[in-house]
């Protein structure tokens, strides 16, 4: 007996049937979509294409597409249509077909950084004749720019970074008069710059770790910093001069005429008794060399001792956020006696722009930024000015080098955004070192805590869901290494926000491993999972708790320490501030915990009640019940794009009434 077929749901095949049907239509001569009708298919069809996880869950019975994640919408002469499309981090995959981004013609922004895209840019791109911001930052894409790119004259926006693009840089970016942003770092392109490339807008610009770009950087590019031409073979200002790379003339050949002299038998022992006595000589020069050398060694080692010994103490100069102020050391920054085992720095992925060795990064000035339970971080300034570097000194390090080198090359490996990069580190059985490059402008903490009323109030409550958006992306990175992959501790101190207070930066991730320190800081107590009890063995869900905690602080104010008193067994210090929120929400006086700088926001009201629950779902007591780091990233960014939406439209209209 046949076996009845089950039915099919219709809102699927409705789904298949216009994705196939925009195929059709973009196949043929002006086939682009020029209502919301059609913005609905192509980006039905998009996620047909690209969304094989399910994570969109965009309904295709709705009559408009206006309401679905990622998409905005403006009123237009001819109607609604699509002028917003934004789905970072959405773990999107596949090609984009023809068809389906390019037949958004109303489009203004587009965003799909953070996912697995491959193949090319879509070639129709160039029918987005609005387009203002695009953004395919870190995925897999390849092949060359495509030339419809070039025609959008209203583009501003172009970020290309961390895909596998190839071909040169084009001169045609010359024809985007608007732009004044182009990111083209971490891909493949290769040759040189155009000589007349000349973009008069442009502010930011960036081509590092492109190996294959050669050749002088445009004079028009001269006024950007070094950092925007880092692992290229490019020169000129504002790099090292070009060197003359003329291959030098060969020696003359001899007239046919010439013939050659035979040596005699005296002559070749002359020879060998002359290339005698000058080998004994530089085996002479040698040893003296050495001897002088073992000198000044002696004497370092002997400075070394009378250091540790209590004699001359050394100034160090150590950067506060709230003040400067000078202490007294009896130890250098870096101990000298680092150099006598004969170790050297040892570099992660690609060497530095500028070459420094150990000696160089001792010689550096150093400032005291942080001082932890797992060791202290300096800011070091190398000779000249630059680079700027943040060096960590492990306080105590149980791991053999092999296990040490091998955790610390799996750090290095990471690469993202929001966390600062592990550049190299140093082993050695009285020192261990971890070298980064230096980001941000100060730790969150100090921000919120250190600053007082008045330094809070700089951070409205967009800032401050913006740096929590950041700092979840950074995590959830990390988290996306595997189930044991973790940061081990998050907590407010951990997190560097950059100057605009936009952004932010994840650090000291894996240090905790690194140092094998077994036992729980006690002064970061409030920041743990009460499930943890080694700080070697933190879970993603532990991870996910204390970044819950480091929410309520955004959101609050307050640090886990100075949460007020409650009147429960077990918490007289007022150091849970989950249980301090949870109690102050279920008595109804919910608006008593939102720190007062933010507390009379108009408009996002309902953001920062989202986000408080988040931070609460994140503190639950029993693990299985908090999201994980990628739910948490994606609420927190529809946090954020409804409260910018919202902030921008509060700025519009609030411009339309003066000018009223």
């Amino acid at each position: 007996m046949a076996r009845p077929r089950r039915p099919i749901g219709g809102a699927r095949v409705a789904a298949v049937l216009v994705a196939a049907a925009l195929l059709l239509t973009a196949a043929l001569p002006g086939g682009a979509a020029q209502d919301l009708a059609g913005d609905s298919a192509a980006l039905l069809a998009l996620r047909a294409a690209l969304d094989r996880g399910g994570v969109l869950p965009w309904d295709p019975a709705a009559t408009t597409p206006c309401g679905w994640r990622g998409v905005a919408c403006a009123q237009s002469q001819a109607g609604p249509r699509v002028v917003e499309l934004r789905l970072p981090g959405k773990r999107l995959s596949g090609t984009i077909p023809p068809g389906t981004v390019g037949n958004l013609t109303a489009l203004q922004k587009l965003s799909l950084r953070h996912n697995a895209i491959a193949g090319e840019i879509p070639a129709d791109v160039g029918n987005c004749g609005e387009l203002r911001v695009v953004s395919f930052r870190n995925n897999r894409l390849t092949g060359a720019v495509p030339g419809g790119l070039f025609s959008l004259a209203v583009l501003r926006h172009v970020d290309l970074a961390l895909n596998r693009l190839t071909g040169g840089v084009s001169q045609e970016f010359n024809r985007l008069k608007q732009l004044d942003t182009l990111f083209l770092e971490s891909n493949g392109f290769a040759g040189a710059l155009p000589a007349g490339l000349y973009l008069p807008n442009l502010s930011r610009f960036n081509v590092s770790f492109n190996a294959q770009l050669t050749g002088p950087v445009p004079a028009s590019l001269a006024r950007m910093p070094a950092s925007a031409f880092l692992g290229t073979g490019l020169c000129d200002a504002p790099l090292a001069a070009c060197t003359n790379s003329t291959p030098p003339a060969p020696p003359p050949t001899p007239s046919a005429g010439e013939k050659k002299r035979k040596l005699s038998r005296w002559a070749i022992v002359g020879i060998i008794v002359g290339a005698a006595l000058i080998l004994l000589l530089i085996m002479g020069l040698v040893a003296c060399l050495r001897r002088r050398r073992a000198a000044p060694a002696g004497r370092a080692a002997g400075a070394a001792a009378n250091l540790q010994g209590g004699t001359t103490p050394i100034t160090v100069t150590v950067a506060r956020t709230d003040r400067d102020a000078v202490k007294q050391s009896h130890a250098p920054p870096i101990a000298p006696a680092m150099i006598s085992e004969g170790k050297k720095l040892v570099f992660l992925g690609s060497a530095p722009e500028r070459p420094y060795d150990l000696e160089t990064l001792l010689r550096a000035s150093a400032e005291v930024l942080a001082k932890g339970t797992l060791g202290t971080t300096y800011r070091a300034t190398l000779d000249g000015g630059e680079p700027v570097l943040a060096v960590k000194r492990l306080r105590e390090v149980h791991l053999s080098e092999r296990e040490f080198q091998d955790k610390a090359a799996a750090l290095g490996a990471l690469r993202h955004d929001n966390l600062p990069r592990l550049r190299a580190y140093f082993y050695s059985k009285e020192e261990k070192l971890l070298v980064y490059d230096f980001v941000g402008a100060g730790s969150l903490s100090a921000l919120l805590h250190d600053g007082g009323a008045e330094g809070r109030a700089r951070l409205d409550f967009t800032a401050r869901a913006r740096i929590a958006l950041a700092a979840a992306r950074g995590v959830a990175f990390i988290h996306r290494g595997g189930a044991k992959s973790s940061h081990g501790s998050i907590k407010s101190s951990n997190i560097v926000v950059t100057a605009a207070h936009d952004g932010a930066y994840v650090s000291d991730y894996g240090v905790a491993q690194l140092a094998g320190a077994a036992e729980l800081p006690r002064r970061d107590a409030g920041y743990h999972a009460p499930e943890v009890t080694d700080a070697r063995a933190v879970p993603q869900s532990a991870d996910v708790y204390s970044f819950g905690v480091v929410v309520l602080e955004l959101l609050s104010g307050r640090a886990p320490g100075r949460a007020p008193a409650l009147v429960l067994a077990g918490d007289a210090d007022g150091v849970d501030l989950p249980r301090w929120v949870r109690s102050v929400v279920q008595e109804e006086w919910t608006s008593e915990v939102f720190d007062a700088a933010i507390a009379n926001e108009p408009r996002v009201e309902g953001e920062m009640l989202r986000l408080l629950q988040l931070g609460m779902d994140c503190t639950e007591h029993h693990p299985d019940r908090r999201p994980s780091m990628a739910q948490v990233e994606a609420r927190i960014e529809r946090i954020v794009e409804d409260a910018s939406r919202k902030a921008d439209f509060s700025s519009t209209d609030g411009s339309r009434s003066a000018s009223a």
